[in-house]
């Protein structure tokens, strides 16, 4: 007999041998319909997989992640048969399952596919599933697994293999398809009730440029077809609301060929809408007690070598600047820290004067590839909302609490109510990945989880998701489509402070180390930006949208009325235009609608004569008559109930 403790720590007996479908079983024949995947002892089994000793076990279902990551990556198998099939003599290289679905790379050889192809490849991948095939795992040699791809001619297979030790390897099988692959599959091909292609990209073998480019085929499944319809329709939504579309609608950013790929140029309204926002964290900064600082975009070489960050990213930043002085080089700043270390470095600081909190709105650059520019979420320049905080060890728990407070501040500010906090730690598998002692990191991990209990956060716990100099607090949110982002960090750091001698005097007159937070609510100014967009739909809070009222006089005749409508408004701090084209009024409305107006306001004669303004809310409610008084009440009640005093 076996023992197996199971999530609620329970412990229960089985026979040797036993499999998680029987633990499934033994609890409820309900529970086992809807097992589709299993962990024991922390490694991902099947349910079908004999457990041969005392351990721990959770069963998933398709509404747990690690469900959903068995039924895409065993989707993707029969998707990679389905191509085998229809396209003879593509080469398979990995599969694996992604946030929503999966892809499959192939050497398509000389076959190009397009979404012509997809209906096809559909119909005979449900075909395939119905047939209710069992994914099977069975171990193999590393000779005959060499053997089987060579004689199939798949070079990526063989090359994959000979990386992978001996007595690891192990394939799947299902129908008369098998694949190179770790394991982590549902019971049956059955299970899969929809499956949708959604597209076809370009990507080279292993991420590198100098390779092979191969055919990834994207794609998603689910166990039925109604939630394949409601995720087509939530597809169809996040394309009306990408933030691509809407900033060139609402005239807030755009890039230029000239100027270069990945660094935008931002216009006339979404210049300002940036400094709205960064008006409004400097505001509260101030409050925190954050002293403002201005660092260079460039910075000598060595400073960054100093830091570690030109040993972890030098391949991923702009190549060093050389100046006519022999040997003198500089970058492209990457990241603001090092900066502020030597802001830090100045003068002489007593425990007395800190903490310390340097906080900047500092533009930096990495060269990311061409191939993962996105919009505004993936760009070569943008500006983070940095601040560094230099406090004793004393100071660090309240430290770090307080930008807690400063973070939740932000998200709720701007709408983002539905997050889940990641502590980050390291990787204990990996310490080559980091800098700094173990002790070191053993505290500033200790300290995060500290305040984030205390903070009362819904927080889990990530390995091997630290920053290379220190583990942090990551702000995972859900946005209106039910996608999750990472908004803001917070990062505790021992090593910044040991790499950069920084030193503070103590109480003792002995000179100290402190500890430096580094935290930036918004992240990067480009990528909240495009997330609040397509948040919203570019329905920005009122306090932040760039134009909060446009005045639509129903004549020529009234625009003098609609001239002092708007001296009124701009009197109270609201932001306005009058709409004096000769259009009708029907289309000045419908063009508001359009540029996401929270508020039209119509001056005719009635108007005029009553002082008064004719209101619609965007969207088409009628507010009916107001006066200006009770208008700008409105507004600023509005903007008051949002963003409350920090």
């Amino acid at each position: 007999m076996i023992k197996i403790t199971l999530p609620d720590g329970t412990v229960k007996e089985y026979a040797k041998g036993s499999t998680a479908m029987d633990v499934a079983k033994s609890i409820s024949e309900g529970l086992a319909r809807n097992v589709i995947s299993a962990k024991f002892n922390d490694t991902t089994v099947e349910t079908v997989t004999p457990l041969n000793e005392d351990g721990s076990l959770v069963l998933y279902t398709w509404n747990d992640a690690e469900g959903k990551t068995a039924f895409w990556h065993s989707t993707s198998h029969v998707v990679a048969q389905t191509l085998e099939e229809l396209y003879p003599g593509v080469k398979l290289t990995i599969g694996p399952a992604i946030e929503n679905g999966f892809y499959y790379d192939i050497d398509a050889g000389e076959h190009v596919l397009s979404e012509k192809d997809f209906p096809a490849i559909e119909k005979r991948a449900l075909e395939i599933a119905r047939e209710k095939h069992n994914y099977s795992i069975r171990s193999s040699t590393k000779a005959e697994a060499l053997e089987f791809y060579k004689a199939a001619g798949n070079e990526y297979k063989v090359e994959l293999i000979e990386n992978l030790e001996d007595g690891t390897i192990t394939f799947c099988d299902h129908s008369t398809f098998t694949d190179l692959c770790r394991g982590g599959h549902i019971p049956n091909t059955g299970i899969i009730k929809a499956i949708k292609i959604l597209s076809v990209a370009g990507a080279y073998w292993r991420g590198d440029e100098t390779k092979t480019q191969l055919t990834r085929i994207y794609g998603i499944s689910f166990p039925k077809q109604k939630e394949l319809t409601a995720y087509l329709e939530l597809l169809e939504e996040a394309k009306k609301r990408d933030h691509r579309k809407l900033g060139k609608e609402l005239e807030l950013f755009t890039f230029s060929k000239k100027v270069g790929q990945g660094l935008p140029l931002w216009l006339p309204k979404g210049a300002a809408l940036r400094e709205r926002l960064e008006q409004f964290l400097k505001k509260a900064q101030k409050k925190a007690g954050y002293e403002m600082v201005v660092t260079p975009h460039i910075g000598q070489k060595e400073l960054y070598v100093t830091s570690g960050h030109y040993e972890k990213y030098g391949e991923d930043s702009f190549q060093p600047i050389s100046t006519p002085k022999e040997g003198e080089e500089f970058l492209l700043k990457p990241m603001n820290c090092p900066h502020h270390c030597e802001i830090y470095n100045s003068k002489p600081f007593s425990y007395k004067e800190l903490p310390k909190r340097y906080a900047e709105f500092g533009t930096v650059y990495r060269y990311e590839q061409s191939g993962e520019l996105h919009g505004l979420t993936r760009v070569r320049g943008f500006t983070q909302d940095d601040a560094h905080i230099f406090c004793t060890p004393d100071q660090l728990d309240q430290e770090f609490k307080n930008v807690i407070d400063l973070s939740l501040y932000v998200l709720g500010s701007l709408g983002f109510e539905n997050f889940t906090a990641q502590v980050s730690v390291r990787d204990m598998e990996k310490p080559e990945k980091y800098i700094g002692s173990p002790e070191n990191w053993e505290k500033a991990e200790q300290a995060i989880i500290n305040a984030a209990k205390e903070k009362g956060l819904n927080f889990v716990i990530e390995s091997g998701e630290a920053a290379f100099y220190g583990p942090k607090l990551d702000f995972m949110v859900k946005d209106a489509l039910g996608r999750n982002w990472q908004l803001g960090t917070i990062q505790v750091d021992y090593n910044l402070p040991e790499r950069f001698d920084l030193t503070y005097k103590g109480s003792d007159n002995e000179s100290h180390r402190p500890v430096m937070i580094h935290r930036a609510p918004f992240g990067s100014m480009e990528r909240f930006i495009a997330l609040l967009l397509e948040h919203t739909g570019g329905n920005f809070p009122l306090w932040l949208i760039p134009d909060q009222a446009i005045i639509l006089p129903v004549s020529e005749k009234y625009e003098k009325y609609a001239e002092k409508v708007l001296d009124s408004l701009e009197n109270h701090e609201i932001r306005a235009l009058v709409d004096k084209r000769n259009e009708t009024v029907g289309k000045k409305i419908r063009e508001a609608e359009m540029n996401k107006i929270p508020f039209m306001l119509i001056v005719g004669e009635n108007e005029e004569k009553e002082e008064t303004i004719a209101v619609r809310r965007h969207g088409g409610s009628d507010l009916g008559t107001l006066s200006l008084k009770d208008f700008t009440d409105l507004v600023t009640s509005e903007i008051n109930s949002t963003l409350k005093s920090f």
